[in-house]
């Protein structure tokens, strides 16, 4: 059914967390409140007017079930730590939101609206980028302070996207690479070496998925290393444009060398952070299978109290109270939820990645013009960020950052299933061309063709696909979803 005010209800979904801030702890938080409520009332709308599947597909029933286990297993640990309401409430927003956004992506919404999704969560990544910059720069005060405000809590997720349109499409427009430059800019500002290594990351994944063979991947590494090279170049030009920002990259690089320990202060309190809430998670049994709670109190564990010797005094060390989301997703999980309810939300995200990328790379290999195989492209490197980001922080830290993953969670989940079924359907009408199996294919989805699943997955496909009309445009038009996300030209 169509629906004349659902760009509205994009709009008002994605937009306005783009211009989220964090505030002072004793400031109003109506202002905050009222960012949330436009949010959830559009992903409701969504919801409602969205249309449904018709078909069952597992990987979409494993994720649903990886993120409910994990919102409901948060409830249940909740009554039995008994931690602050507030304080479990702000944690949980995130993941609460990231499971909207699953729910709205995760629709077999048609061509139309897909490009309207896409355009709209682009755009507001971008507003996110240049608003956070400004409103970081505006309240920082020098350098040293500013660059923990002024990036953008989807800025890896904003160069997934760019690097798509550069390494996957081999799209080059002015307005894209304008974009992609100011990105490097603020990653040299902010001196933050997760952030670059996270780039370099999902650098390297575009390039894999680019290449489905390895004569391809070898011609995709070699134009990989070019851009690499003009990038180190880039960043060499602008550290003698901005020799304050070169002087804060040399300290942070080589700053262990002057500490007494001779140890990276930084790293010490991420790993005495994790030492902490380890120890918590499994001082008894039940902590060990339900977990601390999200919210939970947490400090530094006194084990690596002499590494930071000369750097934090021991009264300032043990005065070290936290209850937001640990810096590291994977151990935070843990200590949040458990075995029983904080590993299903890790093992869905890289399940969905893994499954994801490896039919995109058989899809695109067999058949480049299914419809919406781009879809599945820019939702892989979108969520491929939350791993990225996980090098140096919470990726579901934020509320914003957790709405993002979710509908790129969701658009991955409903473009694998759609595929799938299609791919299935042309398998079906070609069974001369498609290739034994030597093996049956365990616990197929769509029937005994769906890709990815063992190795009579994408090896069924015939290896020149026929023009099915119900799959593919004609020569001269483009397959759905392979437009740009926005008008860059």
């Amino acid at each position: 059914m169509r629906n004349k005010y659902a760009l509205f209800w994009m709009w008002m979904f994605l937009l306005p967390l783009a211009l989220d801030f964090k505030g002072a702890e004793s400031s109003s938080k109506v202002l905050q409140i009222l960012l949330v409520v436009p949010t959830v009332a559009g992903g409701i709308a969504l919801m409602l007017i969205a249309p449904r599947f018709a078909r069952r597909s597992r990987l979409r029933s494993f994720v649903t079930a990886a993120l409910l286990v994990t919102i409901v297993g948060s409830v249940v640990t909740q009554l039995v730590q008994g931690n602050d309401v507030g304080n479990y409430l702000r944690v949980i927003l995130p993941f609460l939101l990231m499971l909207l956004g699953y729910f709205v992506g995760c629709h077999p919404w048609n061509q139309e609206r897909l490009e309207q999704i896409e355009k709209v969560m682009f755009w507001s990544m971008v507003i996110s980028l240049f608003f956070s910059f400004a409103y970081g720069w505006a309240t920082g005060g020098g350098l040293e302070n500013v660059r923990f405000r002024i990036v953008s809590v989807t800025f890896l997720c904003l160069q997934g996207l760019l690097l798509h349109e550069f390494v996957v499409a081999k799209r080059l427009t002015k307005m894209s690479v304008v974009l992609f430059l100011v990105t490097i800019v603020i990653e040299l500002l902010s001196v933050t070496r997760s952030l670059l290594v996270g780039t370099v990351l999902l650098f390297m994944f575009a390039t894999w998925l680019a290449a489905p063979s390895p004569r391809l991947l070898l011609k995709a590494g070699a134009r990989a290393t070019m851009i690499g090279v003009l990038l180190v170049g880039m960043a060499f030009a602008a550290a003698a444009v901005f020799p304050t920002v070169a002087e804060h990259w040399t300290q942070r690089i080589f700053f262990s060398a002057e500490t007494e320990s001779g140890r990276d202060p930084t790293t010490i309190t991420r790993l005495a952070e994790m030492k902490d809430q380890y120890d918590q998670t499994t001082s008894s049994t039940v902590s060990l299978l339900s977990g601390m709670g999200y919210g939970h109190d947490y400090r530094y564990s006194p084990a690596y109290l002499p590494d930071l010797a000369g750097q934090m005094s021991a009264k300032d060390f043990y005065a070290i109270k936290e209850w937001a989301a640990g810096h590291n997703f994977w151990v935070y999980q843990l200590f949040a939820g458990g075995i029983l309810f904080g590993l299903a939300l890790p093992i869905g995200v890289i399940f969905a990645l893994w499954r994801g990328s490896q039919a995109y790379r058989a899809w695109r290999r067999r058949a480049p013009d299914v419809l919406y195989l781009p879809v599945l492209g820019r939702a892989l490197l979108v969520l491929a960020s939350l791993p990225a980001i996980s090098v140096g922080g919470n990726p579901l830290g934020n509320r914003f950052s957790g709405l993002v993953f979710g509908v790129a969670l969701g658009l991955l989940v409903a473009s694998y299933g759609r595929i799938a079924h299609a791919m299935r359907l042309r398998a079906m009408a070609n069974p001369a061309q498609a290739r034994p199996s030597y093996r049956p294919n365990f616990g197929p989805e769509y029937g005994p063709f769906e890709p990815g699943m063992g190795e009579g997955g994408p090896e069924m496909l015939p290896p020149q696909p026929a023009q099915t009309p119900s799959l593919t445009h004609g020569r001269h038009q483009p397959p759905s979803g392979s437009s740009t996300l926005a008008p860059l030209g």
